[in-house]
């Protein structure tokens, strides 16, 4: 059995002022075309499918299409769980029109799924955070242990009211009972959650620049080392980098955004994940690179020209900049810059001298003239960096009307 494994679509999103919508819709492309390249067979989306509770209604309309689209139309059946980005009630809003199009929307925790049958497959058990799925082409069925994100209210709603007792446990207790119960070595046993997990012993792995962060409470981080030994692959969401924080033997991946979306993020190659698994053996995971999207691209340049030279030659970026200077820019370079490109996100100017002191103008000597009271207080203003000529002629015009 093929499983195709993403998350964190973050549909709606913006960059700044940038629209991601165009991107967006091209990424979905590429992410169906993957699922039928490589035959999937079910497909798992870990969370945040939307950026807010409230997506516009063009992100509305990318989600169904693609959801619909990669369900083949009812014959794959696809697992989607809300991220601490999506409202669960939005998430499952659609759900009896979803089933009819073999996609399952899980928006609460512990959600127990309405059994349903299609022509080619069919839910034969349910519970409250499980699901079991009968696949035509297939004798033996799919688990999967489902957990979407839970902020404090929820927990305390679906999990226990217990404050005493840490999400780790609590997370630990419910999966084990589950497994357990439900989990046995003749079918494919597999956990989807959307949560910030570490590996206990590792160095905590850090959450994405603009990432709403995952902290409920003040519960204990949770540790991959509590999800069930029946599990053969372990399906998250949250981070937006590709890493298995588990074994080769029982994976547990996050499977990274479908875009760049942080200018921390610049430079990473995002993935979705095709796992092989069967009854009672290793499971096998290959990750496949997203290729459509632009670029997210951090530069520092110390003059105009070098900047907008290699602004002309990388049109399709988009840029964070740094301007190193000595002194402030000036009105005239900044239209050159941004005329040069149309993506360019972020423009910070710099100071070169790095040894700028702001305690030697703690002082003011009011002996100076006015125009150099200016100057220093400027400087003060603005790293170190000296007021352009342009600057100080329209600091003369307003001293001499």
């Amino acid at each position: 059995m093929k499983i195709l494994h993403t998350a964190d679509w973050h549909l709606g999103k913006r960059l700044d002022r940038f629209s991601r919508l165009e991107e967006q819709i091209s990424i979905m492309d590429e992410i169906v075309q993957i699922a039928d390249e490589q035959k999937a067979d079910l497909i798992i989306i870990a969370g945040d499918l939307f950026d807010n509770f409230n997506p516009g209604t063009e992100a509305v309309e990318l989600l169904y299409k693609t959801l619909k689209r990669l369900s083949l139309n009812g014959k794959r059946p696809v697992i989607a769980i809300s991220g601490n980005h999506d409202s669960p009630n939005l998430i499952d809003a659609p759900d009896p029109l979803a089933r009819e199009c073999g996609i399952i929307l899980i928006g609460h925790p512990k959600a127990k799924i309405t059994p349903f049958e299609l022509e080619n497959f069919k839910i034969s058990k349910t519970a409250e955070g499980f699901v079991e799925l009968q696949l035509q082409n297939f004798n033996f069925p799919v688990r999967i242990l489902h957990t979407p994100y839970a902020n404090e209210v929820r927990l305390k709603e679906y999990l226990g009211e217990n404050k005493e007792e840490a999400l780790n446990k609590v997370l630990s207790e419910n999966w084990k009972n589950l497994a357990d119960e439900f989990c046995s070595e003749n079918g494919v046993n597999l956990l989807t959650a959307h949560l910030y997990m570490n590996k206990k012993g590792a160095l905590l792995l850090e959450e994405p620049d603009g990432e709403k962060p995952i902290k409920i409470g003040n519960a204990a981080l949770i540790y991959s080392d509590i999800i069930p030994e029946q599990i053969q692959y372990t399906a998250l969401g949250h981070l937006h980098s590709f890493q298995n924080i588990g074994t080769l033997e029982k994976p547990v991946v996050y499977s990274s955004s479908p875009l760049c979306y942080s200018f921390s993020e610049a430079g990473q190659t995002k993935y979705v994940t095709i796992i092989d698994a069967a009854p009672n053996k290793q499971v096998s995971f290959e990750k496949i690179a997203l290729k459509n999207g632009k670029p997210l691209v951090r530069k520092t340049f110390d003059s105009v020209e070098n900047t907008i030279h290699w602004l002309n030659e990388n049109p399709n970026a988009l840029v964070e900049l740094t301007l190193e200077s000595e002194t402030f820019l000036k009105a005239e370079e900044r239209k050159r810059i941004y005329q040069s490109h149309n993506g360019i996100v972020y423009l910070i100017p710099k100071v070169k001298n790095q040894d700028f002191d702001h305690a030697q103008l703690n002082e003011i000597n009011l002996d100076k003239d006015i125009q150099a009271l200016f100057q220093d207080y400027f400087k003060s203003k603005n790293g170190g960096q000296e007021a352009n000529e342009d600057l100080m002629n329209l600091f003369n015009e307003i001293l001499n009307p």
